[in-house]
């Protein structure tokens, strides 16, 4: 992967569910909020990022696993994140569990101690949410007048 910008675009439905588009290769992602807000029509972001996080390290793993000529019988992964209230009462992620299940056979598993030493500094969405990411924000009115801008700013927990 070269170093460029992903372009995603979210837009309004309806309530609170989202039309997300990565790009016209792949099909447009439903995302919703569970009641009270919205309907669960899809996943909510928080679920998104557990599966960001899930995926990446699954085909960290998988893509190490491959160079060393070892070849899974199964992969499945299992990701458990906890969403809970700050000292300010907001909600924010917590503690995400990674539970990566892999079926080798007994020659195999004696092969695979590099890959469990490198797998996770690889996956770069896991590694990223570990250390923050600076995000900036603006907001626009409908005729493309700057309405909020924040650059880069981290936020107290």
């Amino acid at each position: 992967m070269s170093d460029k910008k992903l372009q995603v675009e979210l837009e309004l439905v309806e309530g609170f569910e989202f039309r997300v588009r990565f790009n016209d290769a792949w099909e447009e992602l439903v995302m919703d909020e569970p009641p009270p807000l919205g309907e669960d029509r899809g996943p909510n972001a928080a679920r998104v990022l557990s599966a960001a996080i899930g995926n990446c390290l699954s085909a960290s793993l998988l893509f190490c696993l491959q160079k060393s000529k070892i070849r899974p019988s199964g992969l499945k992964t299992a990701v458990s994140t906890a969403v809970e209230r700050n000292d300010r009462g907001r909600l924010r992620i917590g503690e995400t569990s990674v539970h990566i299940h892999l079926a080798l056979g007994d020659e195999e598993r004696d092969r695979v101690g590099r890959c469990m030493e490198v797998f996770e500094d690889y996956c770069i969405v896991t590694q990223s949410v570990r250390r923050g990411i600076e995000v900036d924000v603006t907001v626009l009115d409908q005729d493309g007048r700057e309405l909020h801008r924040s650059q880069g700013e981290t936020t107290p927990d």
